[in-house]
């Protein structure tokens, strides 16, 4: 019993001695300590030391426990310290201190430096900086002086920065705005403006005036336009240059104001005018899109445009000017318009579609842009496009006219264009108008009716040559007016539309005018003649040297004179006809209503001398008949003749196309009109075309009863010498009935 309790004592002793010589935790079995930070125990921004037998975690640079412990074993326990909230003024004052991830960094204000991203900026002496690199940072006469964190420029008298006391210094021309300058323009109303802006600029150029007689840019904005409202409200200005000097000084008014603006955005209107002028400030040139709208119209571009290099870096300036009320002012001086043929045909007019707009930008390179500008405008009036006309963007040059150089329409419809440009200045929408293109179903129409008119007028002259029966002053007239106005119609059909050569068409033109107006001053012998018919009672004819002499001498002299005068007005590039640009059409038009005017008094005349014998105690009725039937006939010629040129005064003009129409009937209508009234309607004509018509059957009958009879009977032969003594006393009657006629008269 005794042994079995001291062989478990031994027991126990033996396993005791082996647990005493184990090496515990951290350790291996060979009793080596093991480095646990292989195992990365800490997890992220922290850094793990081994010790004997353990280890420990420590936060790194940036980073603290979350419980504010030093070293710790547990994994997760290191956050981000937000070193620009957690400690005051870390990155000093001169600096702003931006948090990163487990750092910061620290960035200097404008005007300091420092190589180090923590702090301790020191100020840039931006004067001696730009001395040193030959910087013209004041510009010329201006004067740098260096400040904590910044500089200022000080600009000597003739100079300002407009108050932007770090943009160089600029020359202001105060002499511009003096209204005594050659330059000046002759509108009187411009001298209220021109003083104002010569006060504001020598304010602006004397930094010694201590705000002497400087007022705020919205102010004198306000000023500019109740000016400006007070030269338009009147009505029109009255010339071009008139519309140059009010749109030059308002665009240099603009741009002296502009800088001293206040607010960004800036909008006024008043009953003439609408402005809209944005401007930009900053250290550096602005960037970014620009948008102005009004009512009228709409700019589109960017700041860099705008700017451009500009008299001072830091600031831009856009604005849009519409002018409410102007463009009847400017509804002239086309003249500089070319190279706008459609179809190869050049525009007949211009006419103002738009408001008149300007755009002004601080850009002094305006007329050489590196970017184009968009501009919509408007039009006055919805109008649907034609073949016959087309939208025009143009612009208002320093010749003071309009023209589309540097200028394109980038779309159009009924409302509004689109218009794209190179340079600025004030521009407008125009509407091309081109000639009317007669359809085919016209063009027949003259020629069919033409060709029957010269047919009956051909009539007409066989009958008033040859027909003696008929013979007489009146005869004489007629004969002579259809001869004026065959060669009229003839020349019309043949040469009327051929513009080329140039000499060809002035030629066609001049002798146009010359018949035609030949024409009508025969027609004015024939109320003469008719008022002396009823008031003389003997030798109420007129010599036919005295006829010929008024009949075609009259418009000779008046050719002659039209030449002389005004040359280039026959012709034109789309008819050989009178120019009806230059006044010409009025040696047409003049003298046809003065004569229509001079017969409708003879007329009136004749008439009241024909009622007055009608009722006396003894009249002639025959005779008094006759007269009237001639007066009845001679107005109903000058009625026609005188409605078709009412209508031909439309004929050239756009979109006449009713007119046309007409015209081409009525003139078709002149020769058929003339042989009905003067052969068809006179008794002793019928019966002279009768007995010709007689004498053609009976020498057709004689031919034929020639060949067809072998042995003509000598009945037949008697017949036919019996026939033609009586055919030839019948003409005998036939003519002594003449001198019963108009000379009896």
């Amino acid at each position: 019993m005794g042994s079995t309790k001291e062989l478990l004592f031994l027991g126990w002793l033996c396993m005791l001695g082996k647990c005493l010589s184990d090496c515990g935790p951290g350790f291996d079995d060979q009793c080596e300590d093991i480095n646990e930070c292989l195992d990365k125990p800490c997890g992220k921004y922290s850094n793990c030391s081994n010790t004997n037998g353990s280890y420990y975690c420590q936060c790194i640079d940036g980073f603290r426990n979350r419980l504010g412990k030093v070293n710790f074993t547990l994994d997760g326990q290191c956050i981000d310290i937000h070193e620009c909230f957690d400690f005051d003024n870390i990155c000093g004052p001169n600096a702003n201190c931006t948090n990163l991830i487990g750092a910061y960094n620290c960035t200097c204000h404008f005007g300091y430096t420092n190589s180090s991203s923590h702090g301790n900026c020191t100020d840039i002496n931006e004067c001696s900086e730009a001395e040193d690199k030959k910087w013209d940072l004041c510009g010329e006469k201006g004067t740098c002086k260096n400040t904590n964190g910044s500089y200022w420029c000080k600009c000597s008298k003739g100079y300002t920065n407009y108050g932007n006391e770090r943009t160089p210094c600029s020359k202001l021309d105060c002499d511009s705005y003096n209204g005594d300058g050659e330059s000046a323009p002759s509108l009187g109303g411009l001298a209220d403006i021109l003083f104002m802006m010569r006060n504001s600029c020598l304010a602006l150029s004397n930094p010694s005036a201590a705000g002497e007689g400087k007022t705020d840019g919205e102010a004198l904005l306000e000023k500019l336009f109740t000016a400006t409202e007070t030269i338009l409200s009147p009505g029109h200005l009255d010339s071009s240059e008139d519309v140059s000097g009010l749109l030059e000084t308002v665009e240099n008014a603009i741009m002296l104001i502009g800088p001293q603006l206040k607010h960004n955005r800036n909008k006024i209107e008043t009953t003439e005018t609408d402005a809209q002028i944005a401007v930009q400030r900053g250290e550096t040139q602005p960037v970014g899109p620009v948008h102005l709208t009004s009512e009228n119209a709409t700019l589109d571009t960017d700041w860099a445009t705008a700017a451009g290099t500009g008299p001072y870096p830091g600031f831009a300036l856009a604005a849009l000017l519409s002018y409410k009320n102007l463009e009847q002012s400017v509804n002239r001086s086309f003249h500089e318009l070319t190279g706008l043929d459609k179809d190869g045909v050049k525009p007949s007019s211009f006419n103002i579609s738009s408001k008149v707009v300007s755009v002004v930008v601080s850009n002094p390179s305006t007329q050489n842009l590196s970017k184009e500008v968009t501009i919509t405008l408007r039009h006055l009036k919805v109008v649907n496009e034609s073949s016959e006309a087309s939208y025009v963007c143009a612009y208002w040059n320093e010749k003071g006219a309009w023209s589309t150089d540097g200028c394109r329409q980038q779309k159009s419809n009924d409302t509004h264009t689109v218009c794209t440009c190179g340079h600025l200045s004030s521009f407008a929408v125009l509407m091309a108008l081109y000639p009317m293109k007669y359809s085919f179903g016209l063009q027949l129409l003259t020629k069919m009716g033409l060709t029957i008119s010269l047919l009956c007028l051909i009539l007409c002259i066989l009958t008033f040559k040859f027909c003696r029966s008929i013979q007489g002053t009146r005869t004489t007239i007629h004969l002579h007016l259809c001869i004026c106005l065959f060669v009229a119609d003839l020349i019309f059909l043949a040469g009327i539309s051929r513009t080329q050569p140039e000499g060809g068409c002035k030629f066609v033109a001049a002798m146009l005018h010359y018949f035609f107006l030949g024409v009508f001053t025969w027609m004015l012998l024939e109320g003469v003649q008719l008022y002396r018919m009823v008031v003389l009672v003997f030798n109420a004819t007129i010599r036919p040297l005295y006829l010929y002499v008024t009949g075609y001498g009259t418009p000779l002299v008046v050719i002659i004179i039209s030449a002389i005068t005004r040359p280039s007005g026959y012709g034109t590039d789309q008819y050989c006809w009178l120019s009806l640009d230059n006044g010409l059409i009025w040696s047409f038009y003049g003298p046809v209503c003065f004569i229509i005017v001079l017969n409708i008094f003879f007329f009136i005349v004749t008439v009241w001398k024909l009622a007055q014998k009608f009722t006396s105690l003894n009249p002639d009725l025959s005779n008094l008949h006759k007269i009237k039937a001639f007066t009845v006939t001679a107005i109903a010629q000058m009625c026609i003749l005188g409605l078709m040129w009412v209508f031909g005064a439309f004929l050239f003009n756009e979109g006449a196309i009713v007119e046309a129409y007409i015209f081409t009937i009525l003139n078709s209508l002149q020769g058929a009109l003339v042989f009905i009234m003067h052969c068809l309607l006179s008794k002793q004509v019928r019966e002279e075309y009768a007995h010709f018509l007689a004498c053609v059957c009976t020498t057709q009958k004689k031919r034929y009863s020639d060949l067809s009879s072998i042995n003509p009977s000598s009945s037949s032969q008697s017949q036919v010498s019996i026939k033609w003594p009586h055919s030839r006393s019948q003409k005998q009657g036939s003519r002594s009935g003449q001198h019963t006629g108009e000379s009896q008269i």
